[in-house]
């Protein structure tokens, strides 16, 4: 039986073999609690490999505390941090940056499919130095952006020396980083801390893990402290090993880019399928695991009534169709003939 909520978020779907195997080894016995485990140990080794440099890495329950807690390493209650308008910090996070840094300013600039407006970024720093203005200090994007567009490397070092020659660090919402690595094919090291990136907080659980994101710090000047953050956040967990076995077994086997680039495929496939129906039309450039089409009214409302759940309200307004490791072709054949027949019915 097709499941009607597949396309809905990559949220949706379950925990991938890998995953939940490291998880079933991890449980044999006992383990250090508070992360000085075994797991917690090769987990971070394998970050450091992934990314080819020293980085410090701490693992936390979830991206919006991975983000609050990283900017709030950046600034002081006084500065400001530039997102994008569209960025998860911005519309989803329910003002957790500005809570867990005691009150910094979340300033917003416009860009085009999801990415800041580096002209935006530095009026943005430079339109006022007074004291009476929360001072610019962090510059946050979204790898991939929150409607499924990429910065190519060249577009990442362009801003990591931008970032720099204003005096902001840089931070990088990677909730689907794995999915940027896949598409772009590039190293990890490439598009992070090579290109200026001072802190990642690299997700985890949209990619196949049940739980969990890494928070990794490429300047590990910023981290001090971090881990008492961490512990007043709620973020430090007892048994944490359970978050770090999932990263340790997925990356030690390729697979945490695998399931990242299986994704991907189903989304091509997807975006490919959909706009061979009349009426509907890609919105931005299907370069990860997301898909936003233009859909007809009485399409989306067909759509609903059949019981198909996603949705119409992230990132521009328009319908929004998330693939994921777990996402299978005949599922994509199936709901794109399904759009098909019913857009056939209703003759749009």
């Amino acid at each position: 039986m097709v499941d009607k909520n597949m396309f809905a978020s990559d949220n949706y779907s379950g925990i991938c073999p890998s995953a939940w195997q490291a998880l079933e080894e991890a449980n044999r016995g006992f383990g250090r609690a508070y992360g000085d485990d075994e797991w917690t140990r090769r987990a971070c080794d394998a970050l450091r490999d992934f990314f080819e440099t020293d980085c410090q890495v701490f693992f936390v329950f979830n991206g919006t505390a991975g983000n609050s807690l990283a900017l709030a390493s950046l600034c002081r209650s006084y500065h400001s941090i530039i997102c994008h308008e569209l960025a998860h910090v911005e519309t989803d996070e329910c003002g957790a940056s500005e809570f867990f840094s005691n009150g910094t300013k979340v300033l917003l600039v416009p860009g085009s499919d999801g990415k800041v407006d580096l002209d935006a970024v530095r009026h943005t720093v430079e339109r006022r130095t007074d004291i009476h203005y929360p001072k610019p200090k962090a510059l946050s994007l979204t790898q991939a952006t929150e409607v499924g567009t990429l910065y190519s490397p060249d577009e990442m070092a362009t801003i990591g020396g931008l970032a720099k020659g204003l005096g902001l660090k840089l931070h990088v919402d990677g909730a689907r980083f794995a999915n940027a690595l896949a598409s772009l094919k590039v190293a990890p090291a490439d598009i992070s801390w090579r290109a200026g990136v001072d802190v990642l907080t690299f997700g985890g659980t949209k990619n196949g893990m049940p739980v969990g994101e890494a928070v990794v710090f490429f300047n590990r000047a910023l981290a001090e402290e971090f881990d008492f953050r961490c512990k007043q956040a709620g973020q430090l967990a007892s048994k944490m090993r359970f978050l770090a076995a999932p990263w340790a077994g997925m990356l030690e086997t390729g697979v945490l880019l695998e399931n990242a680039e299986h994704a991907n495929a189903m989304a091509r496939l997807l975006a490919q399928l959909l706009t061979e129906v009349d009426g509907i039309s890609l919105v931005h450039p299907v370069e990860a695991s997301a898909v936003f089409v233009q859909l007809p009214e009485p399409l989306i409302t067909a759509l609903h009534d059949a019981g198909w759940h996603f949705y119409t309200f992230i990132g521009s307004g328009h319908a929004r169709f998330m693939c994921s490791w777990q996402t299978a072709e005949e599922d994509v054949r199936h709901f794109s003939a399904e759009v098909k027949k019913i857009a056939s019915l209703q003759k749009i």
